[in-house]
């Protein structure tokens, strides 16, 4: 069960860091709209349309990602003070009956509105430019699918937490800063101590 909770999620970290690079190419463009709307007097009419197909792109396409990561925000006051069998039993419940319902119509409702797209060679109407956009609609069944497959890479890791009373270990990829941090604090106190001793 572990080799399938692994491969959805090294394929949730690999598409969130491709499509990371969003952020490049939505920054940059960023910049040369601004340059060229208050510098040289000229903006574009393509910019808007590319900024809101690459945030939405990035968007989408972070969710399986921050889901593989356990990056979602959840209100864990009580939550966390439960033994790891009650949070994944708690957690597999959540899966079942509110997650994958969801998931299940991002996918289908997602499918149509893409091949709708893609039937009628759909074009923004935001500005003159009349940016294809069924590709980008593509990303909405897309995302959909991956995180269903990530659900049930959680709910499998769920199942292993209620057999063996632990979480199984997660691929680490980028932390933030205060972790590092504290970890860093944690890992110097531990070798203080050792030295005292």
């Amino acid at each position: 069960m572990e080799k399938y909770i692994y491969f959805f999620e090294s394929l949730s970290i690999w598409i969130g860091r491709a499509f990371g690079w969003c952020i490049l190419v939505l920054t940059l463009s960023v910049t040369y709209e601004v340059f060229v709307r208050y510098v040289l007097n000229a903006p574009t009419v393509w910019a808007f349309d590319m900024m809101v197909q690459m945030y939405g792109a990035l968007f989408l396409m972070a969710g399986p990602y921050a889901l593989a990561q356990d990056a979602h925000v959840r209100g864990d006051v009580i939550y966390r003070l439960f033994p790891f069998k009650v949070q994944a039993r708690i957690d597999l419940i959540l899966y079942v009956f509110f997650f994958f319902p969801g998931m299940l119509a991002l996918f289908y409702f997602g499918y149509e509105i893409a091949s709708d797209s893609w039937r009628y060679k759909e074009v923004s109407w935001n500005s003159p430019a009349r940016i294809q956009i069924y590709f980008f609609k593509s990303l909405i069944p897309l995302a959909g699918g991956l995180l269903i497959l990530q659900g049930i890479s959680e709910c499998m890791r769920c199942i292993l937490c209620i057999r063996d009373g632990k979480w199984p270990k997660r691929h680490e990829d980028v932390r933030e800063t205060e972790e590092n941090l504290v970890s860093r604090k944690k890992e110097e106190e531990r070798q203080r101590k050792a030295l005292e001793h």
